[in-house]
C-alpha cells in the first residue's frame, strides 16, 4: 500500500499543472475576445452618431428652403394686396397679416415636432425623407409666374425707395426692348457676329458683361463702324478719351498704338473707357452708362450731378434736358437683346404669350433684376 501510494501522488501531480494550464489559456482566450468587441461597440456608436448628425442636417436643411420660399411669397403677396399709406386700408392689415404668418409659423414647427417624435418610432429616415419633400413641393412653385410676381413684390418691399425706384428704370428697358421692331433688330444681331470676337475680348479684359458692350456698340453704330459728324471714330465711335485709358487699352492689346479704325483696337478703347466712369459712378450701371456718353462735355457727368444736387440716374434726368438722357435705357434694351441671343438662340416677343414674365425672370444684363 506504502509502495503504490507515491505513484499515485505523482499521477495528482500530474493533473493538476495541466488543469491551471487550461485555466490560463481560457482566460487568455476570453480576454482575447472582449477586445474586439469594445472596438465594434466603438465603431457603431460612432456610425450611428454620424448617420443622425446627416439626417438631422438633411431634415433642416429642406424644412430651411420650405420656410424661406413660403416666406417671400406670403409676403410678396401680403405687399402687393395692402400696399398703400393708408393706416386702416393697407399698413394695418399688412401688420395684421405678418402677426398671423409668425403665429401660423410657431404653430407649424410646435406641430412638426410631435410628428417628428411619432415618426421617429417608426423610421429615422422618414422625418428627413418628409421635410425634403416639403422643400420640393415649395421649390416647384419657384418655377410659376405668381412666385416671380412675388419675389418682385418682396424685392421691393425690403430694398424700398431704392428698390422701387431701380424696378421703375429697369420697365423702362423692358418697354423699350418691347418697342424694337424684331426683323431690324435681327439683322444687326447678325452684323454683330463679325465682330463678336473682338468685343469678346475686350469685355474679357476688362470684366465687364459682354452684352452690355454689344449694346453699348449697337447704340453707338449699328455694328456699321464709321466716323460721325461729331468726331466719332468706328465700332464704338469713340471720341474724346482721357490719355490713361488709351494707356489702358494699349497696355492690353500689346501695342504701341491704337487705332481707332481698327475695331479690335476700337473695342478695347471702348471697354477701357467704360470702366473708368463706371469706377467714377461707383458701380452704378445706369450713371455710369450716362457718364460714358456724356464724356468729358460740360464737365463730365460728375461735375453736372454736383451743379444741380442730384445722387442718382432717376434725379439726374430732370436736368438732362439737352443731354441724352434715354442713353442707358437703349443700351440696355439692346443688351437684354443679346442676352436673349445668347442664351435661346433667337429674340423673344416681349408681349407674346408668358414671355414677358420670363425676360423679367432673367433679368437686364449688369443690373440684377432677375426676379
Amino acid at each position: 500500500m506504502d509502495r503504490t501510494n507515491p505513484p499515485n501522488n505523482s499521477e495528482s501531480s500530474k493533473v493538476k499543472p495541466k488543469q491551471r494550464r487550461r485555466r490560463v489559456t481560457v482566460a487568455r482566450t476570453a480576454s482575447d475576445i472582449s477586445k474586439p468587441r469594445k472596438k465594434r461597440t466603438r465603431k457603431t456608436q460612432s456610425g450611428g452618431l454620424r448617420r443622425k448628425i446627416l439626417l438631422t442636417g438633411i431634415e433642416i436643411f429642406g424644412l430651411s428652403i420650405a420656410a424661406f420660399c413660403a416666406v417671400i411669397m406670403l409676403l410678396g403677396y401680403f405687399a402687393n394686396r395692402f400696399s398703400g399709406t393708408s393706416f386702416f386700408v393697407n399698413l394695418l392689415p399688412f401688420a395684421a397679416g405678418v402677426l398671423g404668418m409668425a403665429l401660423s409659423g410657431s404653430i407649424i414647427l410646435a406641430g412638426w415636432w410631435k410628428m417628428r417624435k411619432w415618426l421617429r418610432l417608426h423610421s429615422e429616415f422618414l422625418t428627413p425623407a418628409l421635410s425634403l419633400m416639403l422643400a420640393l413641393l415649395i421649390s416647384w412653385f419657384v418655377t410659376h409666374d405668381q412666385f416671380a410676381l412675388a419675389y418682385g413684390n418682396f424685392r421691393t418691399l425690403v430694398g424700398g425707395k431704392e428698390e422701387a425706384g431701380r424696378m421703375t428704370i429697369a420697365h423702362q428697358v423692358f418697354a423699350a426692348y418691347r418697342r424694337h421692331d424684331t426683323a431690324q433688330l435681327q439683322k444687326m444681331v447678325n452684323r454683330s457676329q463679325e465682330y463678336r470676337q473682338s468685343i469678346e475680348d475686350a469685355a474679357r479684359s476688362f470684366n465687364i458683361d459682354i452684352n452690355i458692350l454689344h449694346g453699348i456698340a449697337a447704340t453707338e453704330s449699328s455694328f456699321i463702324p464709321r466716323d460721325s459728324s461729331d468726331g466719332g471714330k468706328g465700332l464704338f465711335q469713340i471720341t474724346r478719351v482721357p490719355e490713361a485709358i488709351i494707356v489702358q487699352a494699349r497696355k492690353r492689346l500689346g501695342v504701341e498704338k491704337i487705332v481707332l479704325e481698327n475695331s479690335h483696337h476700337n473695342a478695347f478703347v471702348a471697354a477701357a473707357t467704360f470702366k473708368h466712369y463706371l469706377a467714377e459712378m461707383r458701380g452704378d450701371l445706369f450713371l455710369g452708362l450716362l457718364a460714358y456718353n456724356i464724356g468729358p462735355a460740360n464737365g463730365g457727368l460728375r461735375f453736372i450731378m454736383q451743379q444741380y444736387g442730384a445722387t442718382d440716374f432717376t434725379t439726374i434726368q430732370p436736368y438732362l434736358q439737352t443731354l441724352p438722357r434715354d442713353y442707358p435705357i437703349r443700351v440696355l434694351s439692346y443688351s437684354l437683346a443679346f442676352r436673349l441671343w445668347h442664351k435661346e438662340g433667337k429674340l423673344l416677343a416681349y408681349e407674346e404669350g408668358n414671355n414677358a414674365i420670363y425676360i423679367q425672370r432673367m433679368g437686364i444684363p449688369g443690373l440684377h433684376t432677375g426676379l
